[in-house]
C-alpha cells in the first residue's frame, strides 16, 4: 500500500530502501529491460547514507496529487534546455524574450557595441516601453563608453527605473533571464560585426527552473560586484577631495600663523620698529588664524567620532533663546567690523525655551548655520528665529532665513552629506555634522529654497535651514 507518492523532475536512476536494507541498479539500463548489475547491502551506515539521500530528494519534492493537478489545468510548462546554433534563431529568440517581459529582465551584455546592435533591432524601445508600461523591473550590465552614450543618455531620460551598470570590459558570453523562468546564455564570436545575430557562436535555451536559478545567481554576483566596485570608486574619489581639500584648508591658517609669529618676532631696530598696536594686530591675526585650524581639526575629530558611532551629549537644561541671542549678538559685532549691509534679527515668540541637550553641540549647529547665512549673503537680511511648533506643542523649532544666493539645485540631494560644498573655501563638514548632532538629540533638520524675490524660480530669495528638538519642558 503506497501512503504518499511525490514527483520529482530529472531522476534518472532508483533505489530501494528498508529500515535495514539498501538495494540499487549498478548500471543505467534501457527501459522495461531488467538492470545486468545490481548493488545490495545490508551496512547500516551504507543503509543511513542513502536513507539520507532518498530524504534530501524527497524534501525538494512535490505531492503527486498538486502535479497531477498542475497538469490537468494545464499550468505546467513542458521543461526544455536546447542548443542553438543559428544565429538568425538566437537572435529572434532574445528579441522574443524581450517583448514577453512580464515582471523582470536581466540583461547582461557583453560589450558596449552589443548594446548598439541590439538598439538597432529595437529591442532598447521595447525594454523602455515595458519598463513605463508594464512598471517592470530591468537591470542592464554593459561596458558604457562613447559609443553606447547616446543610448544610455536615452534611457535615463526616457525611463530612469531601468537600472544600468558599468560592466567595465568585454566579454565572452551575454545572457538575458525574464521573469525568472526563462533563460538565453549566449557564446559570443565576433564583437566587431554591426549584425547582432553575427555576435553569436552559439546559445542555450531553456525554461528549467534549476538552469534559470543558476544563472540568475550568476547575474546577482556580478551586479553586487559592480555595485560593490562603484561604491569603493566613490569611497576612493571622497577621500582623495577630502584630503585635497583639508590639506588646502589646514595649510591656509597654519601659512598665516607663521608668517605673522615670524613678523612679531622680528628684531626690533631704529629704522624697523613696530609698535605696540601693529603687534597686537598681527597677534590678533595669529589668534583668529589658529581658532580656525582648531574648528578643521575638531571638524575632522568629529566627523571621526559620528562614524565610529561614539558621538556622546552632554546633556543639561537650558534656555536656548539664550544660547541663540549671544550667538546672534557675537554675529552681529562681526558684521559691523567688516561695514557689511547685512542686518542680523533674532525674532522671539516665547521668552524662555527650555530644552535638555548639549549646550555646546546645539551653539556649534546654531553657528554654523548663522555663519552659513552669512557667507552667503551679500545684502539683506538673515533671521533667526525660535518657536514652539503648532503642531507638537512638546517641540521646539529653530530657523535660520537669508535672503543670499539660495542652494544650488545640484547639491540639494546631497545637502548634509559629507564634503558637499558651494564653494571652494570649507571642508563641507559644517551641515554633516549638524545633522548629526540634532539626530542624536532625536530631532531633525531640513533646508529648502525660498521663493525668489523675482518671482522667477531662480532661488534669489535665500534658503532656510530649519531643525526641531524636544522640549524638556512647557515653555515660560
Amino acid at each position: 500500500m503506497v501512503d504518499e507518492l511525490r514527483h520529482l523532475d530529472g531522476i534518472k536512476g532508483n533505489l530501494y530502501l528498508s529500515e535495514s536494507e539498501y538495494l540499487s541498479p549498478a548500471t543505467f539500463h534501457e527501459k522495461g529491460k531488467p538492470a545486468s548489475q545490481i548493488i545490495y547491502s545490508n551496512v547500516k551506515e551504507i543503509v543511513e547514507h542513502q536513507k539520507y539521500v532518498f530524504d534530501t530528494l524527497w524534501a525538494g519534492a512535490v505531492p503527486a496529487e498538486q502535479k497531477i493537478e498542475q497538469i490537468e489545468e494545464g499550468t505546467v510548462d513542458h521543461e526544455y534546455l536546447q542548443v542553438i546554433k543559428s544565429q538568425n534563431k538566437a537572435s529572434r529568440i532574445f528579441t522574443e524574450l524581450v517583448k514577453s517581459i512580464e515582471k523582470e529582465a536581466l540583461i547582461f551584455l557583453p560589450s558596449d557595441k552589443v548594446m548598439v546592435r541590439i538598439d538597432k533591432l529595437g529591442i532598447v524601445n521595447h525594454l523602455i516601453r515595458a519598463s513605463l508600461e508594464k512598471k517592470v523591473t530591468i537591470k542592464i550590465i554593459c561596458p558604457l563608453s562613447e559609443d553606447n552614450k547616446e543610448i544610455l543618455n536615452r534611457i535615463n531620460k526616457e525611463a530612469p527605473s531601468i537600472q544600468v551598470l558599468n560592466g567595465e570590459g568585454n566579454s565572452l558570453f551575454g545572457m538575458c533571464i525574464v521573469d525568472n523562468e526563462k533563460l538565453l546564455r549566449t557564446e559570443i564570436r565576433e564583437l566587431n560585426t554591426d549584425d547582432f545575430s553575427k555576435t553569436i557562436d552559439f546559445a542555450i535555451y531553456s525554461n528549467r527552473k534549476l538552469t534559470v536559478n543558476s544563472f540568475k545567481s550568476i547575474f546577482d554576483l556580478l551586479w553586487n560586484e559592480r555595485i560593490l566596485n562603484d561604491q569603493l570608486k566613490v569611497n576612493d574619489k571622497t577621500q582623495k577631495e577630502f584630503i585635497n581639500i583639508a590639506a588646502h584648508e589646514l595649510r591656509t591658517p597654519a601659512q598665516a600663523i607663521l608668517g605673522y609669529a615670524e613678523l612679531a618676532m622680528m628684531k626690533v631696530n631704529n629704522e624697523n620698529a613696530f609698535d605696540s598696536e601693529k603687534r597686537v594686530s598681527f597677534m590678533a591675526a595669529v589668534y583668529r588664524n589658529a581658532s580656525r585650524l582648531q574648528r578643521l581639526t575638531n571638524d575632522i575629530l568629529d566627523v571621526t567620532r559620528i562614524e565610529s558611532g561614539s558621538l556622546r551629549l552632554n546633556l543639561e537644561k537650558f534656555d536656548l533663546n539664550q544660547v541663540i541671542s549671544d550667538i546672534v549678538d557675537d554675529y552681529r559685532s562681526e558684521i559691523e567690523r567688516s561695514d557689511s549691509d547685512v542686518k542680523l534679527v533674532h525674532e522671539v515668540q516665547n521668552k524662555v525655551i527650555l530644552v535638555e541637550g548639549d549646550k555646546n553641540r546645539l551653539t556649534q549647529v546654531i553657528s554654523n548655520l548663522v555663519g552659513n547665512a552669512i557667507r552667503f549673503t551679500s545684502q539683506g537680511s538673515i533671521t533667526v528665529k525660535s518657536e514652539i511648533e503648532k503642531e507638537q506643542n512638546n517641540k521646539v523649532r529653530v530657523s535660520v532665513k537669508d535672503t543670499g544666493s539660495g542652494i544650488d539645485s545640484k547639491i540639494m540631494p546631497r545637502l548634509f552629506t559629507k564634503f558637499v560644498a558651494k564653494s571652494n573655501a570649507g571642508t563641507g563638514l559644517g551641515l554633516f555634522i549638524s545633522k548629526s548632532i540634532i539626530e542624536a538629540h532625536g530631532g531633525k533638520i531640513w533646508a529648502l529654497n525660498n521663493p525668489s524675490l523675482y518671482g522667477n524660480g531662480s532661488g534669489i530669495g535665500g534658503a532656510t535651514f530649519t531643525f526641531n528638538i524636544s522640549l524638556s519642558q512647557e515653555p515660560k
